[in-house]
Formats: structure tokens, sequence, C-alpha cells
């Protein structure tokens, strides 16, 4: 059974955007809900709400693919992380990886999950197609963001933890599960927008679910 768009935007309406959605929010909940029933629409449910989470938290609940910071241009980023670090705001930071290199190319955070470094945007130019590496604002497309994040979520390739290690038949872990993008940063957050997400889509699927 599908999901019950009309209720599923109805429920997260009222729990996680204070009753009121925009049509850019609207749009990029589509998108992913799009490739989850495109491509892996017989997976465990938990790992959509999952992604949904993330995705919430990542972008400020824009659910659009943003940069680092959320400035409009990669100079006004970059201009933002300086005078962070140069702050010691950063302390988890040793090298500032937002610094244009020779080619004149940032590899700050982009996209739904925030991409960073030069290494991963190798890693997930090879994993969907598409030629990060040559033009790294790519990521800031919405179809090619989602697919960074299903692949990055799913596969593991973001830190080596994926989301069947935390949802499966014997384990459900909505707090480790954060592990898969950045640590334990924010994990009892996201658990909760992800456990909301979840709550709408088992009861658009008529299982009457609601986790908490």
């Amino acid at each position: 059974m599908g999901i019950n768009r009309t209720f599923f935007f109805h429920q997260v309406r009222a729990s996680l955007f204070d009753g009121s959605l925009k049509r850019s929010q609207a749009t990029g909940l589509t998108a992913i809900l799009d490739k989850w029933e495109g491509e892996m629409p017989d997976e465990d449910d938990r790992w959509l709400a999952y992604m949904l989470g993330t995705a919430h938290h990542e972008t400020g609940r824009t659910l659009q693919a943003v940069r680092e910071t959320f400035a409009s241009t990669d100079d006004k980023a970059i201009a933002i992380l300086d005078k962070a670090f140069k702050a010691g705001k950063l302390p988890w930071v040793s090298k500032p990886y937002w610094q244009k290199d020779n080619a004149g190319k940032s590899w700050l955070g982009r996209g739904l999950v925030q991409l960073t470094h030069k290494a991963n945007y190798e890693k997930m130019s090879m994993e969907t197609g598409v030629d990060l590496v040559a033009n790294p604002t790519l990521a800031m497309d919405l179809q090619t963001a989602v697919a960074i994040m299903f692949k990055g979520m799913t596969k593991g390739s973001f830190t080596n933890k994926k989301l069947g290690d935390y949802f499966s038949s014997t384990k459900e872990d909505w707090r480790q599960a954060r592990r898969i993008i950045n640590g334990l940063e924010s994990a009892d957050l996201v658990a909760s927008y992800a456990k909301s997400y979840y709550s709408a889509i088992s009861y658009t699927k008529g299982t009457g679910r609601c986790v908490g």
C-alpha cells in the first residue's frame, strides 16, 4: 500500500510545520516521497522516516538543498565559516575544508545532508552518476540532493553507518541512527522529527502506529 499523501501532508503540516506548509517545503517532501515510492517501496518505512527527519533538520526545515550556513552564495558561506573558524567556534575542524582549492572550487556543505570535503563529492559522483567534482554546486539541485541522501544513508557512504544498522526486524534505534550523518550531534532532536514523520507514514498506510 502506498502513502496516502493527502493525509501525510495534513499530519506533518500540523506536527512539524506549525500548521502551515510552504510550496517549497511541499516540493521537497514530494521529491523524497517520489524517490522512495519509485525505487524503494518495499523497504522499511522507518528508513524513509529517518531520511525525512534528517533532511528536515539539516535544511532548517526548508526541505530544499541548502549551503552550509544557509548562505545564498559560496563566497558568503566561506566568509561566515572563516569568521567562525578564526573565532574558535568550530573546534572540531582542524583544516578549513570550505576554502577554495587551486581550481577555485569549494567543498563546503551542500544539499539535504550537507555533503562536505572533496573525497565525499568524489564518492557521491560515483554513486549518483552526477559529476559533482567538475561542478560541486550540482549538489544544490534538489533531485541530485535527494539521490545523494538516499545513496549515502542506505549504503553507509557518509560514515560507514547505514539505515539498516539501526532499523531492521530486530532493531529500532532512532537516536543512534544519527551516526549515519554526524555522530550524536542533535541526535534526540532528529529522532523526534523522524518519529513524527513515521507516525504520519504509518497512519497513511493504515497501521495506526504511533511512536514516542
